[in-house]
């Protein structure tokens, strides 16, 4: 079993049970197989409801506050589990799928499907500077940056796809 996969132990603490869940979205981080893709997909599904619908300046809020907040979670989940960038820790999975949609108001659903492809791929495959950006930050800083340079990356890809369509 892959230390990713390894079941969680419960956290001591409030403060430390409360950023568990934020980091893993609650429930969804704890799903079986490839939590990581869960959470992307989750985000994707949520997003023509939660994220689409507000103005450009206040997704980039919510942008930051996810980034700010993750990071704290990732970071409190990382000391509390004793790993570095546990895989039930999907929190960065939201970042960057919305990072994706950031630029976009309105997708069809297979627009939506793109940018969930393209996330997926590009956190995957983790071109240069998404790996490298993994170790640029302390914490879970570092484990929140590399999933928004692949949305980064993502965002672009469905730009390209929306010019060609």
């Amino acid at each position: 079993m892959d230390t990713h996969d390894m079941p969680l132990t419960a956290p001591e603490n409030l403060s430390q049970r409360l950023a568990l869940a934020v980091s893993t979205l609650g429930p969804i981080g704890h799903l079986p197989k490839a939590p990581g893709t869960w959470g992307a997909l989750a985000a994707t599904l949520a997003a023509p409801i939660v994220f689409l619908p507000l103005s450009l300046p206040l997704r980039l809020l919510v942008l930051v506050a996810i980034f700010h907040l993750g990071s704290m979670a990732a970071g409190s989940a990382e000391k509390s589990l004793g790993r570095k960038d546990p895989g039930q820790v999907i929190i960065d999975e939201l970042l960057g799928q919305w990072a994706v949609l950031l630029p976009f108001t309105l997708l069809p659903w297979w627009q939506l499907l793109i940018g969930f492809a393209l996330f997926r791929f590009f956190d995957i495959v983790k071109p240069w500077p998404v790996r490298a950006s993994e170790t640029w930050l302390a914490q879970g800083y570092g484990v929140m940056l590399d999933d928004l340079f692949a949305g980064l990356y993502g965002a672009l890809g469905l730009a390209v796809v929306r010019f060609l369509v």
